[in-house]
């Protein structure tokens, strides 16, 4: 099959645009739009966070009913959240003590392969051999998994050296192994984690499944970050639900991340923004009109293919995935939750200013992922076999998803004071003016009641205690829960605004590679 050959694709996976990732790949009205699109997020977060100190400034009375009326929201979110995250919490321990490997016994899968991608730059030789010794550990038949350890040209060859070592220690141990070398500089490219699986499924596919004939139906593809260690059992779950979906074929496989790896050597900061994303995703699971691949994910061999793999010139490649799959198959593809947990590192660095660089930066690349918004509506007006009412229903939930997390934290910050100090003097001598502070206090308090179910279901997930740990560390653990607010506005809210106004100037980001420590 020749290169330009794309008759195997989806009809509207040969688009020359489907792959786009920014207004400069356009030209003409269509560049237009793109760009426009880019501008919205962006100019959305500021107009309302600036709307709120105007109004506090020059309409303080309706800037004070606002704010008496969105705490009253922030309470019944902070209660809808909560139950959903209780929710999973019950549905991810009971999945965690079935016996899946006497499940999926019923089940004829004995034709199916798992492909396991794990793209890595520098990350230490300890975190690849704790990823494939876990591989190694799963109650699977492991001649029917295939590991495809992906690195980068540009890591040197340091890199190139510890991958052929872990071949050497870990191939036999599985139906094949291969060792990818992904080239730098490639035009059209952005280096990182989606360039580097695009050229590992096309490696892959070439040296290994063609040429063992395995048809690309049969093959479940799961692509991991390299510090994922996977439960004993994922892989029987995975099937588990493969089988059982009504159509496995178009459907994307998505576990619960907990990023437990490194928890008790990581600092009280790290532990929160970690149990904090994992909750993130368990309630994502609950809510499947918001689900989207996230990080590690799995999918079949044979939807990948006919879209041309994975995406290599975005840095939101994980979610990118799926928003592929669903427009190429015309709005057909879901996200099936598994809620069952794999396990991966808390964000950390040497010292705690590192720590807090890095928790910044990687939530900064997350919240990039409003580009996936502009993508979705550009194709959303493209892709009329979609019909119109999901069309206006995912671009509603997503917008209304990036808007808010940027600015209902900010919002929270300014709302309770910015009347009293930016409000007219008529206001100021109102009964209004005195209690509006302590009702917003009150209803803050209110909301903060949930943390407890937070601090309550992260003990429970919590790796049991290592040697040389004090038992005073659970009281920590407990009582790290308050740094909530905080962490809301510092790591969440403002490294999106950030990315979001880096957008809006066309100012692209990269793909930051989070810098992996096992202490």
């Amino acid at each position: 099959m020749s290169e330009d050959d794309t008759s195997y694709l989806l009809p509207y996976a040969r688009r020359p645009d489907f792959k786009v990732a920014r207004a400069s790949e356009l030209s003409g009205s269509d560049r237009r739009l793109y760009r426009f699109l880019e501008i919205a997020p962006g100019l959305s977060a500021w107009i309302t966070i600036v709307g709120i100190i105007l109004a506090s400034m020059y309409a303080p009375f309706f800037a004070a009913y606002f704010i008496i009326a969105f705490s009253v929201f922030w309470v019944l979110k902070t209660i809808f959240l909560s139950v959903h995250v209780r929710h999973n919490w019950k549905r991810l321990k009971h999945h965690m003590e079935l016996d899946w490997g006497s499940l999926v016994q019923r089940f004829n899968y004995d034709k199916y392969y798992h492909l396991v991608i794990f793209p890595f730059y520098k990350e230490p030789r300890e975190v690849l051999e704790g990823t494939l010794q876990g591989l190694a550990d799963s109650k699977y038949d492991l001649k029917k998994i295939i590991v495809v350890l992906a690195a980068e040209e540009r890591a040197g060859e340091e890199a190139k050296k510890l991958a052929n070592e872990m071949e050497k220690k870990f191939g036999q141990k599985f139906g094949h192994f291969l060792v990818t070398i992904h080239p730098e500089n490639i035009v059209g490219e952005i280096a990182g984690k989606g360039s580097n699986t695009h050229f590992a499924l096309h490696q892959v596919r070439e040296k290994i499944i063609d040429a063992n004939n395995i048809p690309y139906k049969n093959i479940l593809t799961s692509i991991f970050d390299i510090d994922t260690v996977i439960y004993p059992d994922y892989f029987n779950c995975l099937i588990w639900h493969f089988m059982t979906v009504e159509n496995p074929y178009k459907s994307a496989f998505q576990p619960v991340p907990l990023f437990t790896n490194n928890l008790w050597e990581a600092t009280a900061l790290s532990r929160v923004m970690a149990m904090s994303s994992t909750f993130w995703q368990m309630i994502m699971q609950e809510r499947p009109e918001k689900a989207a691949t996230f990080s590690s994910h799995s999918v079949s061999f044979q939807a990948l293919y006919e879209i041309g793999y994975g995406q290599a010139n975005v840095v939101s490649e994980d979610s990118r995935i799926f928003w592929n799959l669903l427009l190429a198959n015309d709005g057909k593809f879901e996200v099936v939750s598994l809620s069952y947990p794999i396990a991966m590192d808390a964000t950390t660095a040497p010292t705690l200013w590192g720590t807090v660089q890095n928790i910044y930066r990687q939530h900064r690349r997350w919240t990039y992922g409003v580009e996936n918004w502009c993508y979705l509506i550009y194709h959303f007006t493209k892709n009329k076999a979609i019909p119109l009412k999901k069309r206006l229903a995912i671009s509603a939930i997503q917008g209304e998803g990036y808007w808010s997390l940027v600015t209902n934290p900010i919002m929270l910050f300014i709302l309770g004071w910015a009347p009293i100090f930016l409000g007219t003097r008529e206001f100021h001598e109102t009964v209004l003016s005195y209690e509006l502070p302590i009702m917003v206090r009150n209803l803050l308090v209110v909301a903060m009641l949930g943390l407890v179910v937070s601090s309550v279901i992260s003990l429970s997930l919590t790796p049991p205690r290592p040697d040389g740990h004090s038992r005073f560390r659970y009281i920590v653990m407990t009582l790290q829960w308050i740094m909530v607010p905080m962490t809301m506005i510092f790591f969440s809210a403002i490294p999106g605004l950030d990315a979001q106004t880096r957008l809006m100037f066309g100012r692209y980001m990269g793909f930051w590679v989070t810098p992996k420590r096992i202490k």
